[in-house]
């Protein structure tokens, strides 16, 4: 699941050390998806958008017409689009025959060129329909009649000769796996996604077909909690909360050969028994006795008679949906074998992994039956080698996986409901009884779990501490990807909101995390309260006191998200789902305003002064963060209004955004240009979101960088202001005071976590051990590595990367950077090189893209593409200089700026 850092390597490489041809290349349709997902299962909207991307070499080709046809599962034609005038390859509405539920859709497409050439006819592409309507659900909900740790739910039934199609959409709350005749279906972990479940329940869609045979078969659930229902017991738990018993719907559609077809659904004839899972909890772990697994359970010939039936369930549930709403499945990314081991007494050994991420272990063990392993989780160690779990919660109680063995021989282990962020595993052997043999560790393997997201970056430079940063950040992304973006892998697990605006950017260059991030705004607009109030988290399993509920900072990602959504994929859908939820958070803030100031803020979350634990801020005070998003929100709501035809509305928003930057530019502005508390994320917030005085901002700025050259080239700024000073320094011309600022490992920092032993981003500025060791809150500097560094932006003239921006900025001692990023419209690559005195630029723009090139040089009469003059260039066009660079207008294609 990684993208290899050295592709950019290669192929850039070849652009600057080879002649580019121009061949008349035909243009070729590749990657087609439906929203946002390669060949998907339960989709359940009955006009899905469908998109795709072209590829060619030739320079400037772009598509002119396009046309799309769909068959359904048997081969009956659904739709032919006819031949379609105009560019757009993304998110085409199906408006072909109505669609039904569980319905399976191949279907195709062909573009013409600018030359009026057709292409190829793509490979098919299918998707998969979900339950279109609720009256087609006619499974229903069904219970254990007794509470339990993990109920198992079966169902033996006939499958009669000619199957031709069997499709299952099933969901377990909180979390199920699926067998079907002893055979897991799917690869996925930890399904469903987490939902505010008395608002939305996701269900999954899987095509079982190959997992049935003719006669006899057997359908399996194992129930686990996971965010539906958590308790204060014995073990460590954030808040204890539940929205009822565990409980399961399945529905399978069987299709005959002879067009007929059965239903196989949960209802009180299925049977239920307790099962070797004997605690399971979000937080606290996961506890598997292997002896009273039934052995068969999920299997046609299981004599299931002596198991009670389980009871339907009347009360109602959330909203049933599908893959729509639904992020990216969880998934066993990687095995890391442990590093080393170190025994401390012939019971207890710790395994170190070498990396800190989100594990769920594979342990096998050999010795007695009822003989017990015990894996407890850490991220770091003590001063005497032993594990110390005080940064995910260990002060609060335990937390470990442990599984008991059947028999006398070895057997492998791989939990199901319980993963956690860590990089030691102590692992405790104890016998069946006192006196008895110890169990013997085999061996164990730490798997990766988190989402399946695709990567879509890759990132190097000359520097090999930035190389080291951009892993360090990337490590806490991937540990907090799951189906909601967590804060920590451990200790909360909950979608702080912040991050997904502040880091939101920084992840999209690292990932295909679109469908995450729609997800996340269902959550958002399913916690938000009667009087407009979206909280700190989403969804809100705990309601936080005072502004750790309700925090604009925090907030404003319910407007800011949809933002960043757009400009990422030209996608307007959020905002036409969620325009009221967006209308009531500002009317939420308009009544929490006095005089157009809002004190509800957490202000510059874990900023850092010296001397100073991290957490409260101490620069920063809530009301100039709070107001600023307040301001920031309003205006972002004034465009998205003006883009679906609000304009009575955006004329409102702008005058409100007027009239709050007023208030803030009054009382916030110094006599010296400065603002608030000169801060630098008081200074910098200024500056980026256009709230400083236009007289002011050269002071300002210049205010901003001494402030970070006289501490030694040091960061004050936290989670919430972070961001804004990098965007500040680059926007201003300043980016080598950020490569000064993050090119040192003696400052608390990203080099400094380095220095100090960290693998993921830490929570704290200083790694301290007061702090969660995988934190990805302070990951903004990937946005900059991509951004600005190596320079690949979107234009806002053309969202979704329909027009780019390639703007890099040479720094320092910097001799080279280079960047991939996979766009939804393909590929972009940039890497820059200093030679000497010398500048090159490799630009690889996809198909039916065009981009705005900045390059550096004093004068357009020293640049040469391809070792031709620039007058000469095919496909680029002169347009000017602007701030001490070329600047020139491309089309696609393979570029190699030259200057000398």
């Amino acid at each position: 699941m990684h993208l290899p850092v050295s592709r950019c390597v290669l192929t850039l490489g070849v652009v600057m050390l080879a002649a580019i041809t121009y061949a008349d290349e035909p243009l070729r349709v590749i990657g087609l998806t439906c929203e946002f997902a390669v060949d998907p299962l339960g989709v359940d909207v009955a006009a899905p958008r469908l998109s795709w991307r072209l590829q060619s070499d030739r320079r400037g080709a772009k598509q002119t017409a396009y046309q799309i046809t769909a068959t359904d599962h048997n081969g009956a034609k659904l739709w032919d689009s006819g031949k379609l005038d105009g560019p757009s390859s993304q998110l085409i509405p199906y408006t072909g025959e109505p669609l039904r539920s569980s319905q399976g859709i191949s279907w195709r497409v062909r573009a013409w060129d600018e030359n009026g050439a057709a292409s190829e006819w793509s490979k098919p592409a299918s998707f998969t329909m979900g339950v279109l309507e609720p009256e087609d659900w006619s499974a229903k909900w069904i219970v254990a009649p007794w509470q339990t740790e993990s109920v198992l739910v079966r169902k033996g039934f006939e499958v009669k000769p000619g199957l031709q199609r069997a499709i299952a959409h099933v969901c377990g709350l909180g979390h199920f796996e699926m067998s079907l005749n002893g055979q897991k279906s799917g690869n996925g972990l930890l399904a469903p996604g987490w939902t505010k479940y008395n608002k939305t329940c996701l269900y999954e869609t899987h095509d079982v077909t190959p997992l049935l045979t003719e006669g006899a078969n057997a359908i399996g659930l194992v129930l686990g909690d996971g965010m539906y229902h958590t308790e204060r017991r014995h073990r460590f738990s954030k808040f204890q909360g539940t929205f009822g018993p565990q409980r399961a719907i399945l529905q399978i559609e069987l299709e005959y050969a002879d067009g007929s077809t059965e239903r196989v659904v949960t209802d009180d004839s299925w049977r239920v028994d307790a099962g070797p899972i004997t605690y399971n909890d979000v937080y606290g772990g996961e506890d598997y006795d292997a002896r009273r697994l039934p052995q068969g359970w999920d299997t046609g010939g299981f004599n299931d008679s002596d198991w009670p039936h389980a009871v339907e369930l009347v009360r109602p549930s959330g909203e049933l949906r599908g893959l729509t709403f639904s992020a990216p499945e969880i998934g066993a990314i990687e095995k890391m074998p442990a590093k080393q081991i170190s025994r401390s007494s012939d019971s207890c050994s710790v395994f170190d992994f070498g990396q800190n991420a989100s594990f769920m272990p594979r342990v096998t063990v050999s010795g007695p039956a009822g003989s017990s392993v015990r894996l407890t989780h850490a991220e770091v160690l003590d001063e005497n080698g032993q594990i110390d779990r005080g940064t995910c919660g260990g002060n609060r109680g335990p937390a470990y996986w442990q599984y008991t063995k059947a028999s006398d021989g070895e057997e492998t282990w791989f939990p199901k409901f319980f993963y956690a962020g860590c990089r030691y595993l102590q692992v405790d052997q104890t016998p069946a009884a006192e006196g008895e043999a110890l169990p013997e560790i085999v061996s164990v393997e730490g798997v990766v779990v988190h989402t399946t997201a695709p990567p879509a970056g890759a990132f190097r430079c000359s520097n090999e501490l930035l190389n080291r940063i951009r892993t360090l950040v990337r490590w806490a992304q991937r540990s907090n990807l799951v189906s909601v973006l967590t804060d920590c892998p451990h200790r909360e697990k909950l979608g702080w909101l912040e991050q997904y605006h502040l880091n939101g950017p920084g992840v999209r260059y690292e990932f295909d995390a679109h469908r995450l991030f729609i997800k996340g705004m269902r959550d958002m607009a399913d916690s938000q309260t009667e009087d407009g109030l979206v909280p700190n988290i989403a969804p809100e399993y705990v309601k936080f006191d005072g502004t750790f509920r309700a925090a604009a900072e925090w907030g404003a990602a319910v407007v800011l998200v949809p933002w960043q959504h757009y400009q990422a994929t030209g996608d307007k859908q959020l905002f036409e789902t969620y325009y009221a939820t967006m209308q009531r958070y500002v009317e939420y803030l308009d009544s929490k305003a006095t005089d157009s100031i809002v004190e509800e803020g957490l202000g510059d979350w874990y900023d850092i002064l010296p001397g100073k634990r991290p957490g409260f801020p101490h620069l920063t005070p809530p009301a100039i963060t709070a107001t600023a998003f307040y301001y920031e929100v309003v205006q972002t709501m004034s465009q998205i209004a003006k883009l679906i035809g609000k304009d009575d509305d955006a004329v409102r928003y702008d005058e409100l955004a007027e009239t709050i930057r007023e208030a803030w530019r009054k009382k916030y502005r110094n006599n010296d240009g400065t603002y608030a508390t000169d801060s630098q994320c008081s200074n910098a917030i200024a500056l980026v979101m256009g709230l400083a005085e236009e007289r002011d901002r050269d002071a300002t700025l210049q205010a901003l960088v001494k402030d970070v050259r006289d501490r030694g080239d040091a960061m004050t700024a936290g989670d919430v202001g972070f961001r804004y000073l990098l965007q500040a320094m680059a926007q201003g011309g300043h980016s080598d005071v950020i490569y000064d600022m993050i090119n040192q490992t003696q400052r608390p920092g990203y080099g400094y976590q380095l220095a100090h032993g960290a693998t993921s981003l830490t929570e704290a500025w200083d790694a301290n051990h007061n702090s969660s060791h995988n934190h990805f809150m302070l990951g903004h500097i990937t946005e900059w590595f991509y951004k600005d560094l190596v320079g690949i932006e979107c234009d806002p003239e053309g969202p979704g990367y329909e027009k780019i921006v390639i703007r890099p900025t040479p720094v320092s001692d910097l001799k080279w950077a280079e960047a991939s990023h996979n766009s939804v419209r393909g590929p972009i690559d940039v890497r820059w090189e200093k030679d000497g005195d010398a500048f090159k630029l490799a630009v690889t723009i996809p198909a039916n893209t065009t981009a705005t090139v900045y390059v550096p040089a004093s004068d357009d009469q020293t640049v040469t593409e391809s070792g031709k003059p620039i007058t000469q260039a095919v496909g680029a066009t002169a347009l000017g200089r602007e701030e001490g660079r070329a600047v020139f207008r491309i089309e696609s294609g393979k570029y190699a700026f030259y200057v000398e």
